[in-house]
C-alpha cells in the first residue's frame, strides 16, 4: 500500500470508531475531585453523548486514572482521543500516563465486537500509515509504543514493519534505533510501560532479537551511520564481549575484562 491507500484507511478507520462509539457517555455516578481534576460541569460533558471536549479538558480525562469506570470513559472519549494521537496533539511522554497503558487499562479487547475490531483496525491502520509517511506527525517509535502497550503485544506490529521493506520504513527503522540504541543495549525496553516485569522482559527480548536479525541488511541499504550497525553487532553480544568492545558507546563496567583461562 502507498501512503494515500493507507491514508485512505486511517481516515476509514477513525470514521468507523466514531460510528463504533456514538452516543457513549461516562458512567452516570462517575465522579471527580474539583479540587484537582476538574468542574462539576466538565464532568457534566463527559455524561453528555457526541459533544466535543476541549484539548485540557481530553487531557485531564484520559491522564486520570481514579475513574470509577475506566471502559465507559475510554468509551466516551476514544473517538476525539483517537483523533488527536494521530495528529500528533497527545503528549506521549506525559509523566501522568501513557496512551497505550490508557487503552489497555479500558480492556478494550473485551468489548463488544464491533467496538473492539474498531479499536483493532485502527491500531492497524495508524500503524500502516506511519510507515508509509516520511514526516508522520508521531514518530515511528513511538507509535509502536502505544500499539504494543495498547495490545499488548509487539509481535503483529514488527511483523508488518519486516513487511513493508521500502526506504520509508527503513528510515524509520534507522531513527527508532537511533533512540533506543542506549536503553537496548543496557537491556531495557526503550519505552514506558504499566505491564508487569516479566511482560516488559519478555518483549525486550523480542525486539532486540527482532533487531539482530532484520535490521543490518536494511540499515546497510539505507547508508545507516556506523554506530547503528555497531550497536546492531552488540546487542548480539553479552557481558564482557559488549561492554569491553571498542563500540560499546558508554563507558564499561568497573574492572578489566574477565579472562576465562
Amino acid at each position: 500500500m502507498n501512503i494515500d491507500e493507507t491514508r485512505a484507511r486511517l481516515d476509514d478507520a477513525l470514521s468507523t470508531l466514531a460510528e463504533a462509539f456514538q452516543g457513549m457517555t461516562a458512567h452516570p455516578d462517575e465522579s471527580q475531585c474539583d479540587c484537582h481534576w476538574g468542574s462539576a460541569e466538565e464532568l457534566a460533558l463527559l455524561k453528555t453523548a457526541n459533544v466535543e471536549l476541549e484539548a485540557d479538558l481530553l487531557n485531564r480525562t484520559w491522564q486520570a486514572t481514579d475513574w470509577r469506570d475506566r471502559a465507559a470513559l475510554l468509551r466516551r472519549i476514544l473517538p476525539q482521543f483517537t483523533r488527536a494521537l494521530v495528529s500528533g496533539c497527545i503528549d506521549l511522554t506525559s509523566p501522568l500516563g501513557h496512551p497505550g497503558a490508557v487503552l489497555a487499562a479500558g480492556e478494550w479487547r473485551q468489548w463488544p465486537a464491533r467496538q473492539s475490531r474498531a479499536v483493532w483496525e485502527f491500531l492497524h491502520a495508524w500503524w500502516a500509515h506511519t510507515l508509509n509517511n516520511a514526516h508522520p506527525a508521531v514518530p515511528a517509535d513511538e507509535v509502536l509504543a502505544v500499539c504494543t502497550e495498547a495490545a499488548g503485544t509487539l509481535t503483529p506490529w514488527l511483523s508488518v514493519w519486516e513487511q513493508q521493506s521500502h526506504p520509508t520504513a527503513t528510515e524509520h527503522l534507522a531513527e527508532s534505533l537511533d533512540g533506543w540504541e542506549y536503553d537496548l543495549l543496557m537491556d531495557v525496553l526503550p519505552w514506558r510501560t504499566d505491564r508487569d516485569e516479566e511482560d516488559a522482559e519478555e518483549t525486550r527480548v523480542e525486539l532486540t532479537t527482532w533487531t539482530i536479525g532484520h535490521a543490518p541488511a536494511r540499515l546497510r541499504a539505507q547508508h545507516a551511520p556506523e554506530h547503528l550497525l555497531h550497536a546492531v553487532r552488540l546487542l548480539g553480544l553479552t557481558g564482557p564481549d559488549r561492554w569491553y568492545d571498542p563500540h560499546w558507546p558508554v563507558p564499561a563496567p568497573p574492572g578489566p575484562p574477565q579472562n576465562d583461562t
